[in-house]
């Protein structure tokens, strides 16, 4: 397949003349004025000085990041941004459209011209070449704006993600400014190639040398790019309008300011007497304030009512299935449902049941029996449509229950080893404590047994002298 004629670097030049005599007249004066004009913002816009900052400075971030992020997105897409801009530097654009400045007479030579009533401009080949170089740079321009939105995308994701900050905010600045200048460009290409169309009108009819006989030249830049990319050209800026309106609003304000400053002046109130005062603007304003809260509290109400509606019809249909099967189709209707709610984690659980529920209903196909696996899917699906607190111990698996128990082990003996010295000091006191207070209450009770052992020995002690004296009495001695 041929390319297009327009979508080349280099564009063989016409081997024919470049300019022509024509008839000149006031309306040729001033398309010619138009041209220049055209011609001259756009030769500004490609040289100026905040263009090439912002490529230099695209150089040296490509330059930094060649190695660390050669794999990244945003670095590709900055090198495709880097790509168009080589591209346009390679076409290059400025010589045609100053040698067009050079054809074309000047206000003096048009001034002698509408006098003499013939001037020397631009031939038909000439003017149709440079139609083709507007016509590819306009296309480059539109190419380069998607790229950098694409790019602006990426980097703000991964600024969302919280991944390289720093680097994501310079990139987003510099592809923004980009952009802005790619589409400046484009609107004053646009322009000029309007310029172009008419004055080669005018010239075809006069002295006819076409030049282009298998290529016809679009009559509009948004037909040419197509309706995604016209959009950029068919919208106005509004920032001149609001601004003025700003303005306006703000000179309103200061004049409402000055005139009710004036009144109050001009009113003279004696301090000592009290001044009667109308109906307070909060006082009016609360009955229309406590409506749009009831409506508000209302909207949100009705939000939860539904919610809530919707979880305790899904956990019926989960109670009242008999199969995996229809236990699948319900949670299939539910996932989405949770999605349009913004209920993430309502909605990774129940996709992580779907998962299952599929691998149940392979078995459960097979023949084997899964009445006991479906009570517990009940429990799970039920706690997964509105998940408050750890999960219940009937939806856990064996192995997670173990691993549970084990995991709490190994924590209570880790906190047993690592305690704090200020509390294991504490233990060692209360212990301590505990230990000499047993050891007092055993020396009290060791007390108390040796004062009973020695009164018992001194009334056995007694007893048995009173018996003796007795029995020597009885003997005579």
């Amino acid at each position: 397949m041929a390319r297009e004629p327009w979508n080349k670097i280099n564009i063989a030049f016409p081997g024919a003349v470049s300019s022509v005599r024509i008839h000149f007249s006031s309306t040729t004066d001033a398309r010619v004025k138009a041209l220049l004009v055209e011609n001259e913002k756009v030769l500004k816009l490609i040289r100026s000085e905040i263009l090439q900052t912002e490529i230099r400075v695209l150089y040296e971030l490509l330059y930094i990041l060649n190695n660390s992020f050669r794999g990244n997105k945003t670095f590709k897409g900055l090198k495709q941004v880097e790509q168009c801009i080589h591209r346009l530097k390679s076409m290059k654009l400025d010589e045609p459209l100053r040698e067009l400045t050079e054809l074309c007479p000047n206000r003096i030579q048009r001034g002698l011209s509408i006098k003499a009533g013939e001037c020397d401009v631009p031939s038909q080949p000439m003017l149709e070449w440079l139609c083709l170089k507007v016509l590819g740079a306009t296309k480059l321009m539109s190419c380069m704006m998607n790229r950098c939105s694409r790019t602006f995308i990426l980097a703000r994701q991964q600024m969302k993600w919280e991944e390289f900050v720093i680097l994501n905010m310079v990139l987003t600045s510099m592809l923004s400014r980009l952009w802005v200048i790619a589409r400046g460009i484009l609107v004053s290409l646009s322009t000029l190639y309007q310029q172009l169309l008419e004055l080669l009108r005018e010239v075809a009819n006069a002295k006819p040398m076409p030049f282009l006989t298998d290529f016809s030249l679009p009559e509009d830049i948004a037909h040419f790019l197509g309706p995604s990319d016209a959009s950029v050209l068919t919208k106005k800026p509004t920032h001149i309008k609001e601004h003025k309106e700003k303005q306006q609003q703000r000179r309103g304000r200061k004049l409402i300011k000055v005139k009710s400053q004036t009144q109050t002046r001009k009113v003279k109130e004696d301090l000592g007497v009290a001044v009667e005062r109308g109906i307070s603007l909060d006082t009016d304003m609360k009955p229309f304030l406590k409506v749009f809260k009831d409506f508000t509290e209302g909207k949100s109400i009705l939000q939860k009512t539904h919610k809530l509606d919707k979880k305790q019809n899904f956990k019926k249909q989960v109670r009242a299935a008999t199969t995996f099967k229809d236990m699948a189709s319900h949670l299939e209707e539910m996932i989405p449902w949770c999605k349009s709610q913004r209920m993430e984690r309502e909605k990774r659980l129940l996709k992580f049941l779907h998962l299952k529920c599929r691998r149940m209903r392979c078995l459960e196909a097979a023949g084997y029996n899964v009445q006991r696996k479906l009570q517990t899917f009940r429990l799970e699906a039920c706690w997964a449509s509105s998940p408050h607190g750890s999960m219940p111990r009937a939806c856990r698996s064996s192995a997670a229950t173990r691993r549970h128990a084990g995991l709490k082990t190994r924590l209570q003996s880790l906190r047993r080893r690592f305690k704090p010295s200020a509390v294991r000091g504490g233990v060692k006191k209360r212990l301590l404590k505990r230990q000499k207070t047993k050891t007092e209450f055993s020396v009290s009770g060791d007390q108390r047994n040796r004062t009973t052992h020695d009164a018992k020995s001194q009334t056995i002690s007694g007893d048995s002298h009173d018996d003796i004296d007795d029995i020597f009495a009885s003997i005579g001695l």
